[in-house]
């Protein structure tokens, strides 16, 4: 972790160096981590060309002893804020302007180190380490097959062990204890468990439906694990395959195989959106599709790049998104299909291995 964090932060370095800055300051707490290893929070990391410090509190000695060998680390008292100690060390590393991260300081918090640093330029900057961390190096990719793994074996036992009697909340709260019982940390986030037409909310949150309610059930679940996440969604068929249903499954399934087809790096993320987007369309569901095709995940279940209309940028080797398109009918249910996939240097790679054909999906 140490060498990762180190060419992190040489590769920022160069970023404020070519945007002509001499230091930022990180408050972004999973910005921290990326940079650091740092896994605490309320605290922030000051980078200039020399010097790398974390500006924490006493509740983190000696975790940041443990997980920032080689970082300088600057504690602050029970009486002292986090901008005061800010000031101390901007003071004592004598920095006449300092960038910031914009996104992730609030109004109170600018204004509070405004004052306190009068004598210091406050450069607001956006998505600095944002762009880094759409990049995966290899220990990411490996942590990230990890958390896969982990999701795919607590989907399979939740799978197995499915019942009528079983309420949407029960079955998402046994996705979370698999998931900790085959040694992940928790669920990336709350999982979605629709039944029936709850799976046309693409956010719904579990709730008393029961399994047996419906024929179906859309789960979107994912787990966490070496600080990263995965991130899946897979439609279960739990009584007949209405004709309706067949019919809307096998679209989003094309709509899914044929947009990671064509992710390669060069390719644009406008692009691979329409490619689904299109076939969903034609199939005359194109205002049931009302979301983005994909996202990033990493340290976050979403983060940079989007697969979405108006995103012009390039796909990248070492990339790692989701495709997940779509197809929600108030008042009959929703459809989903949803998998990670990497950006390789000559096309791409399906992480995820869940099957996915509508005979699969059987209970």
């Amino acid at each position: 972790m140490k060498r990762q964090t180190e060419q992190r932060r040489a590769k920022l370095r160069r970023l404020i160096k070519k945007d002509r800055l001499s230091a930022i300051l990180v408050t972004n707490e999973t910005n921290v981590t990326y940079l650091t290893g740092f896994t605490g929070d309320s605290s922030y990391l000051l980078l200039t060309p020399e010097n790398q410090i974390i500006l924490s509190d006493h509740r983190y000695g000696t975790q940041l002893q443990e997980e920032c060998p080689g970082i300088d680390v600057e504690l602050r008292g029970p009486g002292m804020t986090i901008a005061e100690l800010t000031r101390k060390i901007v003071k004592k590393t004598k920095l006449g302007a300092v960038a910031i991260e914009a996104a992730s300081v609030s109004v109170g918090q600018f204004d509070a180190l405004t004052n306190l640093l009068d004598k210091v330029e406050l450069v607001k900057t956006n998505g600095l380490v944002e762009r880094l961390r759409q990049i995966k190096d290899k220990e990411e990719v490996a942590a990230i097959r990890v958390a896969i793994d982990l999701a795919e074996k607590a989907f399979a036992v939740v799978r197995a062990s499915l019942r009528s009697e079983l309420t949407e909340r029960e079955v998402a709260h046994e996705l979370e204890r698999q998931i900790r019982l085959f040694g992940g940390d928790c669920c990336s986030f709350t999982p979605i468990v629709g039944v029936g037409d709850r799976a046309a909310l693409p956010h719904y949150r579990p709730g008393h439906r029961r399994i047996g309610e419906s024929d179906f059930v859309l789960i979107d679940w994912g787990a966490r694990a070496q600080l990263y996440v995965s991130d899946l969604t897979r439609v279960l068929v739990t009584g007949r395959i209405s004709p309706k249903l067949e019919r809307i499954y096998g679209v989003v399934l094309k709509a899914q195989q044929a947009a990671i087809a064509r992710i390669r790096p060069g390719a644009r993320m406008e692009d691979i959106d329409a490619v689904a987007r299109n076939v969903i369309a034609k199939a005359g569901h194109g205002k049931h599709f009302g979301h983005s095709l994909g996202h990033g995940i990493g340290l976050q279940v979403h983060e940079a790049p989007r697969l979405a209309e108006k995103q012009e940028e390039q796909l990248k080797a070492g990339m790692v998104v989701t495709v997940e398109p779509g197809i929600y009918l108030p008042n009959w249910g929703g459809v989903r299909i949803e998998d990670d996939v990497l950006v390789t240097k000559s096309g791409h790679e399906v992480l995820s291995s869940v099957p996915k054909e509508l005979a699969d999906c059987i209970v």
